[in-house]
Protein backbone atom coordinates (compact mmCIF):
# COMPACT_ATOMS: atom_id res chain seq x y z
CA UNK A 1 0.00 0.00 0.00
CA UNK A 2 1.20 3.63 -0.81
CA UNK A 3 3.55 5.05 2.34
CA UNK A 4 2.07 8.69 1.70
CA UNK A 5 -1.97 9.70 1.98
CA UNK A 6 -2.32 12.55 -0.27
CA UNK A 7 -4.20 15.58 1.50
CA UNK A 8 -7.82 16.08 0.91
CA UNK A 9 -7.76 19.33 -1.55
CA UNK A 10 -4.87 16.37 -3.48
CA UNK A 11 -7.51 13.31 -3.87
CA UNK A 12 -10.28 16.07 -4.78
CA UNK A 13 -8.87 17.18 -7.48
CA UNK A 14 -8.54 14.02 -9.35
CA UNK A 15 -12.50 13.78 -9.26
CA UNK A 16 -14.06 13.71 -12.77
CA UNK A 17 -17.51 12.84 -14.43
CA UNK A 18 -18.82 9.94 -15.25
CA UNK A 19 -21.13 10.93 -17.95
CA UNK A 20 -20.04 11.94 -21.83
CA UNK A 21 -22.30 15.06 -23.08
CA UNK A 22 -23.96 13.68 -25.95
CA UNK A 23 -26.16 15.94 -28.34
CA UNK A 24 -30.08 15.20 -27.46
CA UNK A 25 -30.95 16.56 -31.19
CA UNK A 26 -28.14 13.52 -32.82
CA UNK A 27 -30.56 10.50 -33.53
CA UNK A 28 -28.85 6.83 -32.18
CA UNK A 29 -30.55 3.40 -33.27
CA UNK A 30 -32.68 2.97 -30.78
CA UNK A 31 -34.49 6.49 -31.79
CA UNK A 32 -34.84 5.49 -35.32
CA UNK A 33 -36.34 2.27 -34.21
CA UNK A 34 -38.52 3.81 -32.09
CA UNK A 35 -40.11 6.39 -35.20
CA UNK A 36 -40.47 3.12 -37.17
CA UNK A 37 -42.47 1.52 -34.47
CA UNK A 38 -44.88 5.03 -34.10
CA UNK A 39 -45.16 5.16 -38.29
CA UNK A 40 -46.49 1.77 -38.25
CA UNK A 41 -49.19 3.17 -35.27
CA UNK A 42 -49.58 5.81 -36.99
CA UNK A 43 -50.63 4.29 -40.55
CA UNK A 44 -53.33 2.10 -38.55
CA UNK A 45 -56.76 4.07 -39.39
CA UNK A 46 -58.47 5.80 -36.69
CA UNK A 47 -61.85 4.13 -37.12
CA UNK A 48 -59.45 0.72 -37.47
CA UNK A 49 -57.91 1.26 -33.86
CA UNK A 50 -59.08 -1.47 -31.72
CA UNK A 51 -57.84 -3.78 -29.34
CA UNK A 52 -58.26 -7.30 -32.35
CA UNK A 53 -56.18 -4.47 -34.71
CA UNK A 54 -53.30 -3.75 -31.71
CA UNK A 55 -52.93 -7.60 -30.85
CA UNK A 56 -52.27 -7.98 -34.54
CA UNK A 57 -49.47 -5.43 -34.67
CA UNK A 58 -48.09 -6.32 -31.55
CA UNK A 59 -48.07 -9.84 -32.86
CA UNK A 60 -46.11 -9.03 -35.98
CA UNK A 61 -43.89 -6.38 -33.92
CA UNK A 62 -43.31 -8.07 -30.39
CA UNK A 63 -39.70 -6.21 -30.23
CA UNK A 64 -41.83 -2.94 -29.80
CA UNK A 65 -43.57 -3.55 -27.13
CA UNK A 66 -41.67 -1.24 -25.23
CA UNK A 67 -42.69 1.79 -27.29
CA UNK A 68 -46.31 1.03 -26.32
CA UNK A 69 -45.16 1.01 -22.79
CA UNK A 70 -44.10 4.47 -23.49
CA UNK A 71 -47.11 5.36 -24.92
CA UNK A 72 -48.77 5.07 -21.58
CA UNK A 73 -45.66 6.18 -19.52
CA UNK A 74 -43.84 2.82 -18.68
CA UNK A 75 -40.19 3.24 -18.99
CA UNK A 76 -38.20 0.09 -19.98
CA UNK A 77 -37.52 -1.18 -16.47
CA UNK A 78 -41.20 -0.36 -14.75
CA UNK A 79 -42.61 -2.28 -17.99
CA UNK A 80 -40.15 -4.93 -17.05
CA UNK A 81 -41.45 -4.73 -13.04
CA UNK A 82 -45.31 -4.80 -14.26
CA UNK A 83 -44.83 -7.69 -16.82
CA UNK A 84 -43.07 -10.21 -14.30
CA UNK A 85 -45.57 -9.46 -11.63
CA UNK A 86 -49.08 -9.65 -13.92
CA UNK A 87 -47.43 -12.04 -16.47
CA UNK A 88 -44.06 -13.77 -14.33
CA UNK A 89 -42.02 -12.85 -17.40
CA UNK A 90 -40.70 -10.04 -18.09
CA UNK A 91 -40.06 -11.60 -21.69
CA UNK A 92 -42.12 -9.41 -23.91
CA UNK A 93 -41.54 -10.26 -26.81
CA UNK A 94 -42.44 -14.21 -26.22
CA UNK A 95 -45.54 -12.42 -24.95
CA UNK A 96 -46.42 -10.80 -27.71
CA UNK A 97 -46.07 -13.59 -29.89
CA UNK A 98 -48.04 -16.06 -27.88
CA UNK A 99 -50.04 -14.32 -25.67
CA UNK A 100 -50.73 -10.68 -27.58
CA UNK A 101 -54.17 -10.38 -26.79
CA UNK A 102 -53.61 -10.93 -23.27
CA UNK A 103 -50.61 -8.03 -23.11
CA UNK A 104 -52.91 -5.91 -25.27
CA UNK A 105 -55.74 -5.91 -23.05
CA UNK A 106 -53.86 -5.86 -19.96
CA UNK A 107 -52.02 -2.21 -21.13
CA UNK A 108 -55.83 -1.03 -21.84
CA UNK A 109 -57.60 -1.88 -18.64
CA UNK A 110 -54.51 -0.57 -16.20
CA UNK A 111 -53.15 1.89 -18.00
CA UNK A 112 -55.90 2.72 -20.36
CA UNK A 113 -53.19 1.92 -24.10
CA UNK A 114 -55.99 2.46 -26.32
CA UNK A 115 -57.70 6.08 -25.28
CA UNK A 116 -53.69 7.52 -24.61
CA UNK A 117 -52.50 6.01 -28.22
CA UNK A 118 -55.89 8.07 -29.72
CA UNK A 119 -54.86 11.62 -27.96
CA UNK A 120 -51.74 11.25 -29.07
CA UNK A 121 -51.02 9.79 -32.17
CA UNK A 122 -51.71 12.69 -33.92
CA UNK A 123 -51.09 15.68 -30.87
CA UNK A 124 -48.77 18.83 -32.11
CA UNK A 125 -45.67 19.22 -29.68
CA UNK A 126 -43.95 22.34 -29.50
CA UNK A 127 -40.26 22.60 -28.18
CA UNK A 128 -41.66 23.33 -24.56
CA UNK A 129 -42.78 20.15 -24.42
CA UNK A 130 -39.51 18.54 -25.80
CA UNK A 131 -37.77 20.26 -23.12
CA UNK A 132 -40.03 19.51 -20.45
CA UNK A 133 -39.66 15.41 -21.77
CA UNK A 134 -35.89 16.05 -21.66
CA UNK A 135 -36.20 16.95 -17.83
CA UNK A 136 -37.66 14.28 -16.96
CA UNK A 137 -36.58 11.30 -14.64
CA UNK A 138 -36.08 8.59 -17.08
CA UNK A 139 -33.24 10.40 -18.41
CA UNK A 140 -32.09 11.55 -15.12
CA UNK A 141 -32.38 7.75 -13.51
CA UNK A 142 -30.74 6.25 -16.36
CA UNK A 143 -27.56 8.37 -16.74
CA UNK A 144 -27.24 8.31 -12.97
CA UNK A 145 -27.10 4.20 -13.41
CA UNK A 146 -24.30 4.17 -15.67
CA UNK A 147 -22.49 6.50 -13.97
CA UNK A 148 -22.50 4.21 -10.66
CA UNK A 149 -21.94 1.37 -13.20
CA UNK A 150 -19.04 2.55 -14.75
CA UNK A 151 -16.85 2.79 -11.63
CA UNK A 152 -17.84 -1.14 -10.78
CA UNK A 153 -17.08 -2.20 -14.21
CA UNK A 154 -13.53 -0.85 -14.22
CA UNK A 155 -12.43 -2.49 -10.79
CA UNK A 156 -14.10 -5.82 -11.96
CA UNK A 157 -12.22 -5.47 -15.24
CA UNK A 158 -8.82 -5.16 -13.10
CA UNK A 159 -9.11 -7.86 -11.00
CA UNK A 160 -10.26 -10.14 -13.81
CA UNK A 161 -6.93 -8.86 -15.63
CA UNK A 162 -4.86 -9.94 -12.72
CA UNK A 163 -6.45 -13.30 -12.70
CA UNK A 164 -8.32 -12.68 -9.25
CA UNK A 165 -11.31 -14.67 -8.42
CA UNK A 166 -13.83 -12.47 -7.24
CA UNK A 167 -17.37 -11.81 -6.36
CA UNK A 168 -19.25 -8.69 -6.90
CA UNK A 169 -21.91 -6.18 -5.82
CA UNK A 170 -22.31 -8.43 -2.43
CA UNK A 171 -21.21 -8.93 1.67
CA UNK A 172 -18.05 -10.33 3.18
CA UNK A 173 -17.73 -11.67 6.51
CA UNK A 174 -15.06 -9.36 8.73
CA UNK A 175 -14.22 -9.64 12.30
CA UNK A 176 -16.62 -11.68 15.14
CA UNK A 177 -18.41 -13.03 11.80
CA UNK A 178 -19.78 -9.50 11.16
CA UNK A 179 -20.92 -8.85 7.57
CA UNK A 180 -20.78 -5.58 5.87
CA UNK A 181 -21.28 -4.64 2.02
CA UNK A 182 -18.92 -4.84 -0.70
CA UNK A 183 -18.61 -4.24 -4.30
CA UNK A 184 -15.72 -6.13 -5.15
CA UNK A 185 -14.46 -9.23 -2.96
CA UNK A 186 -11.27 -11.44 -3.38
CA UNK A 187 -11.36 -14.27 -3.64
CA UNK A 188 -14.62 -15.20 -2.53
CA UNK A 189 -16.89 -13.62 0.59
CA UNK A 190 -16.27 -16.89 2.41
CA UNK A 191 -12.66 -15.76 2.64
CA UNK A 192 -12.70 -12.16 2.09
CA UNK A 193 -8.36 -11.11 1.90
CA UNK A 194 -9.34 -7.86 -0.15
CA UNK A 195 -12.73 -6.13 -0.34
CA UNK A 196 -13.51 -2.98 -2.77
CA UNK A 197 -15.86 -0.13 -2.99
CA UNK A 198 -16.70 1.64 -5.56
CA UNK A 199 -19.07 4.87 -5.78
CA UNK A 200 -19.45 6.67 -8.35
CA UNK A 201 -21.73 9.36 -8.42
CA UNK A 202 -22.49 12.57 -11.00
CA UNK A 203 -25.82 13.82 -8.48
CA UNK A 204 -26.18 14.21 -5.57
CA UNK A 205 -28.01 12.50 -2.62
CA UNK A 206 -29.29 10.39 0.02
CA UNK A 207 -27.17 7.64 -1.96
CA UNK A 208 -23.68 9.51 -0.98
CA UNK A 209 -24.31 9.33 2.82
CA UNK A 210 -25.77 6.30 1.94
CA UNK A 211 -22.10 5.04 0.50
CA UNK A 212 -20.17 6.74 3.59
CA UNK A 213 -21.99 4.78 5.71
CA UNK A 214 -20.75 1.47 3.86
CA UNK A 215 -17.65 2.15 3.61
CA UNK A 216 -17.77 3.31 7.48
CA UNK A 217 -18.93 -0.23 7.90
CA UNK A 218 -16.23 -2.09 6.26
CA UNK A 219 -13.60 -0.25 7.74
CA UNK A 220 -15.28 -1.14 11.29
CA UNK A 221 -15.90 -5.01 10.77
CA UNK A 222 -12.81 -5.61 9.21
CA UNK A 223 -10.09 -8.36 10.27
CA UNK A 224 -6.30 -6.91 10.41
CA UNK A 225 -5.45 -9.42 8.05
CA UNK A 226 -7.93 -7.39 5.25
CA UNK A 227 -7.07 -5.18 2.94
CA UNK A 228 -9.96 -2.64 2.28
CA UNK A 229 -10.01 0.02 -0.69
CA UNK A 230 -12.06 2.27 -1.56
CA UNK A 231 -12.81 3.77 -5.55
CA UNK A 232 -14.58 7.22 -5.94
CA UNK A 233 -15.02 9.33 -8.31
CA UNK A 234 -17.79 11.64 -9.99
CA UNK A 235 -18.74 15.32 -9.51
CA UNK A 236 -21.68 14.32 -7.25
CA UNK A 237 -18.81 14.37 -4.43
CA UNK A 238 -18.10 18.05 -4.67
CA UNK A 239 -21.54 18.72 -3.80
CA UNK A 240 -20.88 16.73 -0.47
CA UNK A 241 -18.06 17.53 0.27
CA UNK A 242 -18.16 16.57 4.30
CA UNK A 243 -19.11 12.84 3.77
CA UNK A 244 -16.14 12.52 1.50
CA UNK A 245 -13.94 13.91 3.69
CA UNK A 246 -15.26 11.34 6.54
CA UNK A 247 -13.58 8.76 3.48
CA UNK A 248 -10.74 10.31 3.10
CA UNK A 249 -9.89 10.44 7.06
CA UNK A 250 -10.45 6.90 6.93
CA UNK A 251 -8.18 6.34 4.40
CA UNK A 252 -5.65 9.37 6.31
CA UNK A 253 -6.27 7.12 10.08
CA UNK A 254 -5.57 3.89 8.63
CA UNK A 255 -8.84 2.23 8.91
CA UNK A 256 -9.09 1.67 5.28
CA UNK A 257 -6.15 0.59 2.92
CA UNK A 258 -6.36 2.79 -0.25
CA UNK A 259 -8.88 5.57 -1.71
CA UNK A 260 -8.92 6.38 -5.58
CA UNK A 261 -10.42 7.80 -8.47
CA UNK A 262 -10.43 6.94 -12.07
CA UNK A 263 -7.90 8.97 -12.50
CA UNK A 264 -5.74 6.76 -10.24
CA UNK A 265 -6.77 3.58 -11.70
CA UNK A 266 -3.39 2.34 -12.27
CA UNK A 267 -1.83 2.91 -8.75
CA UNK A 268 -5.39 0.91 -7.56
CA UNK A 269 -4.14 -1.27 -10.09
CA UNK A 270 -0.55 -1.86 -8.22
CA UNK A 271 -1.73 -1.64 -5.18
CA UNK A 272 -4.75 -4.53 -5.84
CA UNK A 273 -1.41 -6.56 -7.36
CA UNK A 274 0.76 -5.91 -4.05
CA UNK A 275 -2.16 -6.79 -1.37
CA UNK A 276 -2.86 -9.87 -3.77
CA UNK A 277 0.86 -11.19 -3.43
CA UNK A 278 0.98 -10.55 -0.04
CA UNK A 279 -2.29 -12.97 0.42
CA UNK A 280 -0.71 -15.52 -1.73
CA UNK A 281 -3.49 -15.04 -4.44
CA UNK A 282 -1.02 -14.37 -7.13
Amino acid sequence: MPAAVPTFDEYLATLGSLNVHTDPTVSTPVAQDIKRAYYTLGAIPTADLSLASLTLWVQTNPTWVPVLGLTVGLGQERLKNELKHRFDTSGWVTLARLRGAELIEWLDNDFDLLRLLTIQRFAHYDFGDVLVERAGTRVTATQAGISGRKVEDEIEAIAAGLGLPNQTRTRFIGRNGQTAPCDLVVPGLGDAQIVVAAKGFNSTGSKLSDAVREIQEMAAIRKPTQFVMAVIDGIGWKSRVADLRRIHQLWADGEIDGMYTLATLDTFRDDLEEAARLRHLI
